[in-house]
């Protein structure tokens, strides 16, 4: 399979009369976008676009999702099962406009597996999204039944982010891209004679599914993942937006659509195949909540690697908690099969970074990569400006922020300060790749 994408490169977005590209300036029709957006779902009741550059004194918050605007040009569409009838993915030609992404934001209601994203200040450290340009998509729905539960699917703004960043994504169609970027996934039984000799790898995707109530949980291509079993697949549809992001993880443990859309990981795998290894592709799992379809999970992983060949494996899960079981299970049996694992997720170590990493732990995980602990403290000032609703912070159940303790307070604070777990921090752990943070040895 053979994915192309062409890029451009946006220094900049701006509204004007008519969408076009530029000069690296991305102009933006804003009432025609968003005439467009809820005419597409009457469930959204109110719209507003707002910009968000790095640098900004800015806070967005809550955070949904964030989406990098693309489109197909054979007319497929982006996601398929969400923003169009179902359709292959994972090869073919795609445009995509860099530097920038679709943020979709709650206008008033937070939910537990929103986040905050800081463009400015010491909060842009925090997150890979403070680099960007945010192109936020700020909404509200007449969802009521959601209203007051702390857990929402965000249903109608989600899957309007995702024909939106569709939408822009079309104004490149007819554009010469600055840059393309090729994926070449030879088929495994028909590869050259000259890899014969470096190490097949594999990389596990272990994505949110452990909502028994559909809705909540990520999607392969428009299928709730609780109702999904490990299988095979090609790194080049999940790079292709077979995948799409979920509601349910807290925030900083979430893989946005974004993330999937451009995993790191799995393009530094890329870089490296026919080099020093040999990459066999991807096994998508799962993440559950019963110990036998962990136990069931595990096995289907072990015996698609086993059948694969594979001779090293990376594993990594979306989240941390009741999925830690998932994710050191996995490794267990794949070494225990011969297989040396590398893991990579973040961690819940108390806010003092003294308690037990994960949920559970065993010896034979000899290769763990951080990439940071969800619970450790962030107190940072007031923004001059704040996209969305600040208060849900403390209203909505927000996964790092409260609305009172003994001793800290309430998250948002009256003079606009805010202190809160980096649990809050919108997908600020980056298990995809993308992360912002280095460990120290004290």
């Amino acid at each position: 399979m053979k994915l192309s994408i062409g890029n451009f490169y946006v220094k900049d977005v701006v509204f004007g009369e008519a969408d076009s590209f530029k000069d690296g300036i991305l102009t933006i029709n804003k009432q025609a976008a968003i005439d467009y957006l809820m005419g597409e779902d009457e469930h959204i009741t109110s719209l507003d676009i707002v910009i968000a550059r790095p640098g900004d004194d800015t806070r967005i918050v809550p955070v949904i999702e964030t989406i990098e605007p693309r489109c197909r040009m054979d007319g497929r569409t982006l996601f398929p099962g969400v923003t169009g009838d179902l359709a292959p993915c994972g090869d073919g030609e795609l445009k995509a406009f860099k530097g920038c992404c679709v943020t979709v934001v709650g206008g008033t209601w937070g939910s537990f597996g929103d986040g905050v994203i800081d463009m400015g200040g010491e909060g842009a450290k925090h997150t890979y999204w403070s680099k960007l340009i945010n192109i936020c998509m700020v909404g509200e729905t007449d969802e009521e039944d959601e209203r007051h539960e702390q857990q929402k699917t965000n249903h109608a703004l989600r899957w309007g982010g995702h024909r939106f960043a569709e939408y822009l994504g079309k104004i490149a169609k007819d554009l010469e891209p600055e840059e393309t970027e090729e994926y070449v996934f030879d088929p495994v039984l028909k590869r050259s004679p000259e890899r014969a000799g470096l190490p097949n790898v594999a990389i596990v995707l272990q994505p949110q599914s452990q909502m028994e109530t559909l809705g909540y949980n990520d999607l392969i291509y428009g299928w709730d993942m609780n109702r999904y079993i490990p299988s095979f697949v090609s790194p080049t549809e999940v790079l292709d937006g077979m995948m799409i992001s979920g509601s349910f993880m807290p925030a900083s443990s979430k893989w946005s659509t974004y993330e999937f859309q451009n995993f790191p990981t799995i393009k530094e795998l890329f870089a490296e195949d026919g080099k020093s290894l040999n990459f066999v592709g991807v096994i998508m799992s799962n993440l559950n909540v019963a110990l036998d379809q962990k136990e069931r999970s595990a096995i289907m992983v072990r015996n698609i690697a086993l059948n694969l060949g594979v001779d090293y494996c990376i594993v990594t899960e979306e989240g941390y908690g009741n999925p830690d079981a998932d994710y050191v299970r996995c490794q267990v049996i794949l070494e225990d099969a011969g297989i040396p694992v590398v893991g990579i997720s973040n961690e819940c170590t108390g806010r003092d970074g003294k308690s037990q990493p994960l949920v559970t732990l065993d010896e034979k995980l000899v290769a763990l990569v951080s990439s940071g602990n969800v619970s450790e403290l962030s107190e940072l000032p007031a923004c001059k400006t704040v996209i969305g609703c600040l208060e849900a912070m403390n209203r909505d159940g927000m996964s790092g922020s409260w609305g009172y303790d003994e001793i800290l307070g309430k998250s948002a604070r009256d003079d606009g300060s805010i202190i809160m777990e980096d649990n809050n921090w919108f997908c600020g752990d980056h298990i995809s790749g993308f992360s912002v943070k280095t460990m120290v040895e004290m």
